[in-house]
């Protein structure tokens, strides 16, 4: 009776530990899912005067030229290859090829090559890891171009790594490359949907400007307040408490980013692991 009292609890603790092994690994969040919180989408609407942006995603500013897009009401994407730091367009032959596909539904292909400091935003994400790719959809923000009529061109950019590292890759890295070519914009214009939020701010601007002008003559400057700092190990409270509340907070299970103008900060366990 002993021997199988023991043999039954044995049997509970090794049903109980597999139970936990799943449960455990499905707390850490996949490249996939890390990339799509850290690069918010993009959503398009459409209505009888065409396409336009419903919810703005990360504003991205383009590094490098070299990424050949197309209108966004084209059924056809072209796709633009990143991969030991340098750019490959597409072929001029897919070009022709595409161009000439659309002729025989009497349309012309119309292309438009980006420029460096171009915004554009994100629409969709895909990590392949069995290829060693990582490929993103971006629109462009044509508010942020002033380009009129709007295109929200598009175009396909796949990320190229080496053979067997994006397995082994965290996030920081992927985004690292990502931003060699399409890096997060620091722009306060956030798109399409707040133009009428950023004119209300301005014209509160210009008023208090003008307040602000008529009591300087008598107000004396303030002095200069101490640097804040972060240190590892602080925890969120403490960093809000130093920073401010953060413009992002990118929530991960067991880690957490708080995005802020300058900089992101990132806590594991509720304590600050890195600063960027």
């Amino acid at each position: 009776m002993g021997q199988q009292r023991l043999k039954a609890v044995i049997s509970g603790v090794a049903f109980i530990l597999t139970a936990l092994v799943p449960c455990s690994q499905a707390q850490a969040p996949s490249l996939q899912e890390q990339l799509a919180a850290q690069y918010k989408a993009v959503k398009m609407g459409s209505d009888t005067s065409g396409y336009s942006v419903v919810e703005a995603g990360t504003l991205l500013a383009i590094q490098k030229g070299g990424i050949l897009a197309v209108p966004y009401t084209d059924q056809s994407v072209l796709t633009t290859k990143y991969e030991g730091g340098a750019v490959h367009s597409p072929s001029a032959l897919l070009t022709k090829g595409i161009g000439f596909g659309m002729k025989r539904f009497g349309k012309e292909q119309s292309t438009h090559l980006f420029q460096v400091g171009d915004k554009v935003y994100p629409s969709k994400i895909d990590v392949n890891v069995a290829s060693d790719k990582v490929s993103m959809l971006i629109i462009a923000c044509d508010t942020c171009n002033k380009t009129d009529p709007p295109t929200y061109n598009k175009a396909q950019v796949v990320f190229q790594f080496p053979k067997g590292s994006l397995a082994k890759a965290g996030a920081g890295e992927v985004e690292d490359t990502i931003g060699q070519l399409l890096s997060v914009s620091d722009d306060a214009q956030q798109g399409d949907g707040d133009q009428g939020g950023q004119q209300q701010q301005q014209q509160s601007s210009q008023g208090q400007q003008g307040g602000h002008g008529q009591q300087q003559g008598n107000q004396q400057p303030e002095p200069q307040a101490e640097p804040q700092s972060i240190e590892k190990g602080m925890t969120t409270d403490q960093v809000e408490a130093a920073m401010g509340k953060p413009e992002k907070i990118v929530n991960l299970g067991l880690k957490k980013i708080y995005v802020y103008k300058d900089l992101k900060v990132t806590f594991l366990n509720g304590k600050v692991f890195d600063v960027q």
